[in-house]
């Protein structure tokens, strides 16, 4: 403990513990390099494919495109929110909310299913054919979002409409009415799919996911503040009842990932592990929804503070900064790669934390991991951030393909800045 507050007191040339308008000013600085000279260069335009639609996501680790390929719900639901919430923010102009107009068209003519309803999994380059049409829940909660944002960012009625068809569908097909939350995986048809057949997360479609739960949390956050939809609100406290209990190991204080469907733990290959990214974004991701639903924070600050003790405790890198990967439940991490999206939700999270609660140690952690970031995952020479990290600090994976795109990091680099500006007004008022 001594050796981080040692590291963090020389964090970005200005010392995190105080957090004074100057250090605030510092961190913000820092970020907006991060975005406008690091990020956005890469992203905006080059990932437009102004050919066939849609975002071009198929780079190396150089940032070099390599060629056509399949074009996946996920990410290019995430270009799509990034770009809308980059405009919607205040952070971004007309031409990234012109970027996002495209996005939702390719997601509206070419992912959207016009026949059975709901987004294919993928589709070929041109968007003429599904190469993946199973529907994964961890998908639609993409498309929910996407929709959501950029139906708040451009005030557009049919994208709100999609959105509203969408949300319909997943009630009357995907919600679990007996147990809570939403069944994953159908055919394209929305029948249900063989007990025996495997899922893209390699499960069974009955095993509930924490993580795909996670991101229907989010998703039904930007959604109900869309629409104020009251059973868009009661869905949301759902999920929110499944993310602060369902899904969390009490006697540990951290999640795991895999359940069956009345939400009894899965046991064996990788449902023991805790993955510090996701417990962590969680709690950032409930912060927001609890302020989407109106509710109080009160009764989840304990929770959310275990939840933070637990990854500090067995997942925090304490001389580097950040946080490693997986471990298994109640032991230290085993995997001690950095993975980019962990550092951008772990940064995220401990700022919202620093605004929730006050407590300083928050805001040395959101410094130490921004260093971290800064110095290490942001790759200053060709753009983007490197995917991973390994233990002997060499750089590995891609900077855009079928999971990596704007949204993880691009978020939490828009999001910190745009709390940092509340902070700083706070303290600045009399």
């Amino acid at each position: 403990m001594l050796a981080r507050l040692m590291l963090c007191s020389c964090l970005l040339a200005a010392p995190a513990v105080a957090a004074e308008p100057e250090v605030l000013a510092e961190r913000a600085r820092t970020l907006r390099k991060i975005l406008y000279e690091n990020m956005l260069p890469f992203w905006y335009p080059q990932s437009i494919d102004k050919q066939h639609g849609g975002y071009r996501l198929n780079h190396d680790i150089q940032g070099v495109y390599q060629g056509d390929s399949p074009k996946y719900l996920v990410t290019q639901a995430r270009m799509l929110w990034f770009f809308s919430r980059l405009y919607r923010s205040g952070l971004g102009d007309t031409r990234h909310l012109e970027a996002a107009r495209h996005g939702y068209e390719f997601m509206r003519d070419a992912l959207w299913d016009s026949e059975y309803g709901g987004f294919h999994w993928a589709v070929d380059v041109k968007g003429k054919q599904a190469t993946m049409a199973d529907r994964h829940l961890y998908g639609q909660a993409f498309g929910l979002y996407a929709l959501s944002e950029y139906a708040l960012a451009s005030d557009d009625i049919e994208a709100k409409k999609l959105a509203e068809t969408h949300f319909a569908l997943l009630e009357e097909r995907a919600h679990d009415k007996q147990y809570g939350g939403y069944i994953e995986y159908f055919r394209r048809d929305w029948s249900h799919a063989p007990a025996d057949s495997m899922t893209f997360f390699y499960t069974t479609p009955a095993t509930k996911l924490m993580n795909t739960h996670l991101h229907l949390m989010e998703a039904m956050t930007s959604y109900y503040r869309l629409t104020r939809d009251p059973l868009a609100r009661e869905r949301l406290i759902e999920l929110i009842q499944i993310q602060s209990n369902a899904v969390w190991r009490k006697r540990h204080g951290a999640c795991t990932d895999g359940y069956q469907l009345d939400w009894t733990p899965l046991t064996g290959r990788w449902y023991g592990l805790v993955y510090y990214g996701h417990d962590i974004e969680n709690v950032w991701m409930l912060i927001e929804a609890l302020d989407g639903a109106e509710l109080s924070k009160g009764p989840f600050r304990d929770f959310m503070r275990r939840m933070w003790d637990y990854g500090l405790e067995k997942g925090y890198d304490h001389e580097q900064g950040g946080f490693f990967y997986t471990g298994r439940l109640g032991q230290p991490a085993g995997r001690k790669n950095k993975v980019f999206w962990v550092q951008g939700e772990a940064m995220l999270s401990a700022l919202h934390m620093y605004k929730l609660t006050g407590k300083t140690h928050y805001f040395e952690y959101f410094s130490d991991i921004l260093r971290w970031i800064d110095v290490h995952q942001v790759d200053w020479e060709n753009g983007e951030w490197f995917e991973e990290i390994d233990v002997q600090g060499r750089a590995k994976g891609v900077k855009a393909g079928e999971w990596k795109a704007a949204y993880h990091h691009g978020r939490a680099v828009m999001e910190c800045l745009l709390i940092l500006q509340d902070v700083q007004r706070e303290k600045l008022s009399p």
